[in-house]
């Protein structure tokens, strides 16, 4: 019986609930305990969170599950089920998937869902056993490349790389390591092509009709990491230019980022032209050179 489900079979609803075992509270001041409960509980939310989203990309109504309460039921639920022994339990998107398919719009489908797994674990345990696990492993295949048919790569690839090395580095990740670390590397990669991005736009570049007026608007969030490509910009540009940067969108701008501004406007290079700053208050940068101070004021 080694290929085919494996249930306990019980004799009646007395030897159904002697199978729930009352947890050992003398293991709390165990530190692995602490460690495989926590690494549960990540993996799990992970799980249904992940699962959440899928499922309201299938929903035909397009309605948006609340994450924070569906997280709550599965503590409780979970909770519970640790209490009498049971396992952890996460949302399935195979099941949700088949309840979409079949039909289901309300919570319904979902309790009945449960209800029916529970009355087949303790009315038809032996019809189950005989089920081979092969094709429980056929149904899974099939499923599987539903959600994940070879479309939905081309389409994550016509993208763009931003949106496609994350999701295949975490699709690699978890095929080849476990849930946690797939999503931790997808993150990492993400979060490295997040800051990539923040690189490049520190500023928006418009330039008047007769090529003499560079405007430079600086977007809501101008951090260290933009230090960079501000400062090659306005070195690259040429004397005989006036130049009007616009930091009236801006939320924070770095004190890094207002140095390179405040020297470039007292810079040698550009003494003859108009150098015009707007909207770089100190308040948004927590600079307090008098020069940046009394740019902002001329030029207001």
């Amino acid at each position: 019986h080694e290929h085919t489900v494996n249930l306990p079979v019980s004799q009646g609803l007395n030897g159904f609930f002697g199978q729930f075992t009352l947890p050992d509270f003398g293991a709390v001041t165990n530190s692995k305990v602490w460690v495989v409960a926590l690494t549960m509980a990540i993996v799990a939310s992970l799980e249904t969170l992940l699962c959440v989203e899928a499922t309201d990309k299938l929903d035909p109504q397009k309605r948006v599950t609340p994450t924070n309460r569906e997280l709550l039921a599965q503590g409780i639920g979970n909770s519970v089920s640790g209490l009498i022994g049971g396992l952890p339990v996460t949302q399935v998107i195979v099941r949700s998937s088949a309840n979409i398919q079949s039909g289901g719009k309300t919570k319904v489908s979902a309790v009945f869902h449960g209800l029916l797994i529970l009355f087949s674990a303790m009315a038809i345990p032996n019809l189950l056993n005989l089920i081979p696990l092969s094709s429980l492993a056929a149904v899974l295949l099939v499923v599987g490349f539903k959600l994940a048919k070879p479309s939905l790569f081309k389409e994550m690839l016509k993208a763009g790389r931003i949106q496609f090395i994350p999701f295949i580095v975490t699709v690699v990740g978890i095929v080849f390591t476990d849930l946690l670390i797939g999503i931790a590397l997808g993150m990492a990669v993400g979060v490295f092509h997040i800051l990539f991005e923040n690189l490049k736009t520190s500023y928006f570049l418009k330039q008047h009709e007769e090529g003499e007026l560079i405007v430079i608007e600086l977007s809501e969030h101008v951090t260290f990491l933009n230090k960079g490509a501000v400062l090659q910009f306005l070195e690259n540009i040429e004397p005989g230019h006036d130049v009007k940067i616009d930091a009236t969108r801006s939320v924070f701008v770095h004190p890094d980022v207002v140095e390179i501004i405040d020297n470039f406007a007292q810079s040698e290079k550009h003494k003859n032209e108009k150098i015009e700053v707007i909207g770089l208050d100190p308040e948004k940068s927590k600079y307090e050179r008098l020069t940046i101070k009394k740019l902002v004021n001329q030029a207001s």
